[in-house]
C-alpha cells in the first residue's frame, strides 16, 4: 500500500493526492502533523532515499537553519527523535511504497507509482492501429 506523507497547508500534496485519485491508485494519507511518525515509517523512508537526509529534510526549514544540526554526524536513532519531535523538517509529500520513495510532487516521476502491468497496458494501447477510437483511450480523455 502507498503511504503519503502530508501537511494540511502544502499545495503539492494536494496535487499528488488528487493525481492518486484520478488514477484510481489506492493510498493511505498521513498528516504529518496529526500524529507522530514512528520509529519504524521513519527508518524506512530514510533506507529508501538514496540521499539520506538530503532528500527528505529541508535545509529552508526555520528550525534547522536556527538549529544549524549536523545531520550527517547524528545517530539514526538521534535523527529519528529530531524528525518525530520536529515533523515540520521533512520535504512534503513524502510518497512511499513496498520498494520505493518519492519526494514531492513531479508529474513524470510519480508515473513510477502506477502498476506495472497496467503501464505496459497504456504503452500497448498506445502503440494500437485503433488508438484514437478505443474506449480506453476515451477513458483517458473524460479524466
Amino acid at each position: 500500500m502507498i503511504r503519503i506523507y502530508t501537511s494540511p497547508s502544502c499545495s503539492s500534496c494536494r496535487k499528488v493526492k488528487k493525481w492518486f485519485q484520478e488514477q484510481k491508485i489506492p493510498f493511505v494519507e498521513k498528516n504529518i502533523f496529526a500524529a507522530t511518525l514512528n520509529e519504524k515509517e521513519l527508518k524506512e523512508i530514510l533506507m529508501k532515499s538514496e540521499n539520506g537526509t538530503e532528500d527528505i529534510i529541508s535545509p529552508r526549514s526555520k528550525i534547522v537553519k536556527e538549529s544549524g544540526l549536523d545531520f550527517e554526524n547524528m545517530t539514526i536513532k538521534e535523527l529519528i527523535e529530531f524528525i518525530r519531535n520536529n515533523p515540520s523538517v521533512l520535504k512534503r509529500p513524502i510518497m512511499v511504497d513496498d520498494n520505493k520513495i518519492q519526494v514531492g510532487y513531479n508529474p513524470d516521476e510519480i508515473r513510477t507509482f502506477i502498476p506495472h502491468a497496467r503501464r505496459i497496458a497504456e504503452w500497448a494501447c498506445q502503440s494500437c492501429p485503433n488508438c484514437n477510437e478505443c474506449d480506453h483511450k476515451k477513458d483517458d480523455h473524460q479524466n
